[in-house]
């Protein structure tokens, strides 16, 4: 039997695994033309493609996003996006 916090990490990070699928496969109906697998997404958005994003994942996750959250480091790639998400939930979840 593995430690528990070996089963606690590993189910982390499948759940940041799937946050991110979830996050793509949403991005990518919002945003066909735009490459969410590069490292420089955030200087390949447009004001609405930012826009798109936050409000997608507010109402996706019920979380309160705003346009001070659309920083070039939370909208560099899809980890830094998934990263963003699971800290806003967190902060929701201790409110």
């Amino acid at each position: 039997m593995l430690p528990q916090c070996s089963l606690t990490a590993n189910l982390s990070m499948f759940n940041e695994i799937k946050m991110k699928e979830r996050i793509k496969e949403l991005l990518e109906d919002m945003l066909p033309l735009v490459d969410l697998e590069s490292d420089f997404l955030f200087s390949d958005l447009d004001s609405l493609g930012v826009t798109t994003i936050l409000m997608t994942l507010s109402a996706e996750y019920g979380i309160e996003l705003e346009a001070k959250d659309a920083t070039p480091k939370n909208l560099r790639n899809l980890d830094s996006i998934a990263a963003m998400v699971e800290e806003k939930l967190k902060v929701k979840s201790e409110e």
